[in-house]
């Protein structure tokens, strides 16, 4: 089938009138246009395991004529100027907010969570792309003399490939974009099997606002992100993902000496010290703790509570978890949706079938729902584990589902020893109403972003990235824009 041409976008002044887009059908994006393949496929909604649209199964001929539509585009998008990329972020950032409505529904019939929740991450990418646009990496002077100036710059590195997951596929899609674009490089966006449906549309509107080639988008199948990773005229892969995967794309990437970023999964744990308020922080606390149906890479995932306080704290978190609405994220009020994906399913099911299997006790739920969801949709009921071993599965392992352990400390020394256990690194908290005793133990955690007294805040001006397997480089802020670029030195002789 011949690809259908769109809009390029070549004045934001009439981009502004031109009309909403359908939300009904799904195409890959290439050199802003839309195009399908020969063969299709699609995702569930996890509510209610009932078929989405169809979307492309990219092959390698596609692969390859986006990576030429990126590379050609690259010569003229880099000569652009930081204020025209700038504003281009910001109409592109107004129009996702003129289509928020049709971005939450859609987000929430592809990855399930509550349309609340839809809501917010939307508001986030905008956000992020308005912070953005106003970002920029200052030229750093080392030396300035009467014979000579040197001047250290970064430029943009060219195409890049991101590769995007499915638990936050609008605000992370848009945590590459923005970054990208800034810099002045072109960038193929990649989105989860499990969850193509809003990355396509955002390519899709980006085409309206930005060149041929800029920004594209390519659905398909387990295959696809190694074409793009082994592909040798992509100069950058930005990936977040599973820690198993992240490996991968490093292998896949050797060949080529491509630069990666790598966002991957976290065991979070959390130490609430003995002189917290319990009824003030447990309400947060549980939020960060099941938000997404657990499924982010930094929520809380570990709780170490001090003994003095563990039955009382424990009562308390679990009469508030107990009030938590489980069900499909269009019905009111509710918070906890359903896992995303089949896999992910059974392997949240493997979880929980651990509780009998090893004697856990749990202080709320863990009840193992039926192997087959057909009709009923990826639920679990929120489970908390009282006091586990700590080398039970619950604790070394990363559930990604609404399954938590709670576990007992005493001694400063060795908690920090056990939240420090293990290969992960992404996040960790400190709970305490002595800021400096919380801020002494927060700087001995091994995790690339640490807080006190919360959890899981992020913002597009600060970087954020993993310790341990946990990453490789840093996401946002100007310490993440660097990382789509390449760093220059300029020797400037003032005298021949």
């Amino acid at each position: 089938m011949a690809p259908s041409a769109i809009s390029n976008g070549v004045s934001n002044v009439a981009n502004r009138h031109t009309p909403k887009l359908e939300f009904e059908t799904y195409n890959n994006l290439i050199n802003n246009e839309l195009t399908k393949t020969a063969k299709s496929r699609h995702n569930i909604n996890p509510a209610t395991t009932e078929p989405n649209a169809e979307v492309p199964v990219s092959r390698q001929e596609d692969v390859d004529r986006a990576v030429a539509a990126a590379r050609a585009a690259f010569k003229t998008w880099s000569k652009t100027t930081l204020e025209e990329r700038g504003e281009k972020l910001v109409a592109y950032a107004d129009a996702i907010d003129g289509h928020k409505d049709d971005f939450a529904k859609l987000l929430t019939s592809e990855q399930g969570k509550p349309l609340a929740q839809s809501y917010v991450e939307v508001g986030m990418a905008t956000s992020w792309l308005r912070a953005f646009s106003t970002m920029k990496i200052p030229d750093e002077v080392i030396e300035d003399n009467e014979d000579l100036l040197i001047i250290h710059t970064n430029v943009p590195l060219g195409v890049v490939g991101g590769i995007v997951p499915w638990n936050y596929p609008i605000l992370l899609a848009v945590g590459k974009i923005a970054p990208a674009l800034i810099t002045a490089n072109t960038l193929i966006l990649k989105p989860s099997p499990y969850a193509p449906y809003c990355n396509l549309k955002l390519a899709e509107l980006a085409a309206r606002f930005f060149p041929p080639g800029v920004v594209q988008a390519l659905s398909g199948a387990e295959d696809l992100g190694p074409m793009l990773t082994t592909h040798p005229d992509i100069d950058k892969i930005a990936f977040t993902g599973s820690i198993a995967t992240g490996k991968k794309v490093v292998a896949a990437a050797a060949p080529t000496l491509k630069r990666v970023t790598l966002e991957l999964g976290g065991n979070d744990p959390a130490i609430i010290c003995d002189d917290v308020d319990v009824e003030a922080i447990i309400p947060k606390l549980a939020n960060v703790s099941f938000l997404c149906c657990s499924q982010i890479c930094m929520m809380i995932k570990r709780l170490y509570v001090h003994e003095s306080i563990y039955p009382r704290f424990l009562a308390a978190f679990v009469a508030h978890t107990r009030a938590f609405k489980v069900g499909p994220g269009t019905d009111p009020d509710v918070f906890i949706g359903p896992v995303q994906n089949k896999m992910q399913f059974d392997k949240v099911r493997t979880m929980y079938q651990h509780i009998a299997a090893e004697n856990w006790t749990p202080a709320l739920g863990g009840d193992v729902p039926h192997p087959d969801p057909t009709g009923k949709g990826y639920f679990f009921t929120p489970t908390i584990i009282d006091n586990p071993p700590e080398d039970s599965a619950i604790v070394t392992e990363e559930p990604f589902g609404p399954i938590l352990p709670v576990l007992k400390w005493k001694d400063e020394e060795d908690v920090i020893g056990r939240a420090n256990a293990g290969k992960t690194g992404l996040g960790a908290s400190v709970w305490s109403k002595d800021l400096g005793r919380a801020e002494r133990m927060a700087r001995r955690l091994e995790a690339g972003s640490v807080w006190v007294n919360s959890h899981f805040d992020v913002a597009p001006r600060v970087p954020f990235g993993g310790h341990k397997w946990s990453g490789v480089g840093m996401e946002w802020g100007v310490l993440g824009l660097k990382g789509y670029c390449n760093p220059q030195t300029l020797w400037l002789k003032k005298r021949v």
